[in-house]
């Protein structure tokens, strides 16, 4: 299994409220039905919450501001993945996520990458 996690940080003039309720009713639903012409088997949206309690772990820490929440796409595998880049229907869906992305996402701020699992802890 493939995985491309998006790391969101939202466009500067929305509220991390805005962002996340425009994300999950609007874009959210563009991924679905553009899921099986990417050939993404699975979708997770992960929202950040409480605001004070992240701010105390990350001034606990050092670390940077948090993000607004993290996107998850899984392939089955690397051809799966690759046939994204390379079948027109799937560059089309994707060419389509991408423009509404623009709508709220500050894509410059927003790191993605290709990753696999290991699972340590599972969930049984």
């Amino acid at each position: 299994m493939i995985k491309l996690t998006f790391c969101l940080r939202r466009q500067p003039e929305l509220t991390r409220e805005e962002f996340q309720e425009y994300w999950l009713t609007k874009h959210g639903p563009l991924v679905r039905e553009r899921a099986a012409a990417l050939g993404a088997v699975r979708y997770v949206q992960v929202h950040t919450i409480h605001q004070d309690l992240n701010d105390a772990l990350r001034a606990g820490r050092g670390g940077p501001p948090a993000y607004d929440g993290v996107a998850e796409l899984w392939f089955e595998d690397r051809d799966a993945l690759e046939t994204s880049f390379t079948v027109d229907a799937a560059r089309r869906a994707g060419a389509e996520l991408l423009q509404d992305e623009k709508n709220f996402i500050d894509l410059a701020d927003s790191p993605l990458w290709l990753a696999e699992e290991h699972e340590i802890v599972p969930t049984d």
